[in-house]
C-alpha cells in the first residue's frame, strides 16, 4: 500500500474516532496522521503545501475549541482530498 493511501485510510480510521467520542485516543492518532501527511506533501507543489498549511491550521483551531465533528469532517474530506490531489 502507498503511502499516500496509507495515509487518507488513516485520516479516516481518526475522523471516525472523533466522530465517536473518542477524542482522546483520536487526538493521539491525530499526531501519526499529521505527520505521515507532512511527510507526504513535503515534496509537493508551493500551491499544495499552502493549501497543507491552511487546513492544519483550521484543524488545529477546531481542535483547540474541541469541535471534534468539525476536525473529523475537515480530515475526512478536506486533508483525504489534498492527498488525493498529490496522487494524481
Amino acid at each position: 500500500m502507498s503511502a499516500l493511501r496509507q495515509s487518507q485510510d488513516q485520516c479516516r480510521q481518526c475522523a471516525a474516532l472523533f466522530r465517536l467520542g473518542r477524542d482522546v485516543e483520536a487526538a493521539l492518532t491525530m499526531v501519526d496522521v499529521f505527520e505521515q501527511a507532512q511527510q507526504c506533501l513535503s515534496s509537493s507543489s508551493v500551491d499544495v503545501q499552502q493549501a497543507w498549511a491552511q487546513v492544519l491550521m483550521q484543524m488545529l483551531e477546531c481542535q483547540e475549541r474541541q469541535d471534534w465533528l468539525s476536525l473529523a469532517d475537515s480530515m475526512e474530506y478536506e486533508l483525504v482530498e489534498l492527498l488525493e490531489s498529490v496522487q494524481s
